[in-house]
């Protein structure tokens, strides 16, 4: 039986991205099951985040996120895309991509737009072209999202992750029974699906058993 997880991120996070990959490092080769669920740090209409030109947000890259893009040796840089895009648009898209089997590629894409080429995700084109990539149908995507058609479904999503599941940052990574808030290592990961492996194993563990059953005059049967 594999091991269930579900990863809770935002597309415009930096620690998601970093989390992301040392997660998915970590994973490889692993009977595990991963459920990656949309979720948004700044919702419309609230005031975007600009980093390229917010001194406090670039001193939280110079501090904590390039120290581990050089430890953890991660592809990825301060995106160049003044203000940071909202993301209700690209989980919708990401919905469009789930339902034709393609959420992990599309999940990949569009993080690789953002944190390696600069590009700018909240544009509904530039999640067109990242959809046609991965090989998704370009005009229907497109319209998919133009009309709005998965505008629900991504508020049902967040509704589930802001009341049901009291997700109160990103990334964070509930693994079987733990749940990791936060950027980890990939060693750390590993520890941790070890650990819940290991509880699958012995709950499924190869074993039978009778039934009592009990006849009228009371004996077992």
């Amino acid at each position: 039986m594999a091991l269930k997880v579900k990863v809770y991120s935002d597309y415009v996070c930096p620690f998601c991205f970093l989390g992301k990959d040392q997660f998915e490092k970590a994973v490889q080769g692993k009977d595990i099951e991963v459920e990656w669920m949309p979720y948004e740090l700044r919702p419309r209409p609230s005031q975007q985040l600009d980093p390229v030109n917010d001194p406090s947000k670039l001193a939280i890259w110079e501090q904590a996120i390039y120290p581990r893009i050089e430890a953890w040796g991660v592809d990825m840089k301060l995106p160049n895309v003044s203000p940071h895009p909202y993301t209700d648009l690209a989980h919708e898209g990401f919905h469009f991509a789930k339902e034709k089997g393609k959420e992990k590629e599309y999940n990949d894409r569009v993080y690789q737009a953002l944190f390696q080429e600069d590009q700018n995700i909240g544009e509904i084109e530039v999640l067109a072209q990242l959809a046609e990539e991965v090989g998704l149908n370009k005009e229907e995507f497109k319209e998919a999202l133009v009309l709005q058609k998965y505008k629900h479904t991504q508020q049902q999503a967040l509704k589930h992750a802001y009341e049901e599941a009291r997700i109160t940052g990103v990334p964070t990574f509930i693994i079987g029974d733990e749940r990791i808030s936060g950027a980890a290592s990939k060693e750390t990961f590993e520890q941790v699906i070890e650990k819940e492996s290991k509880k699958i194993k012995t709950d499924t563990f190869d074993a039978i058993q009778c039934t009592l059953e009990v006849d009228d005059s009371g004996k077992c049967g």
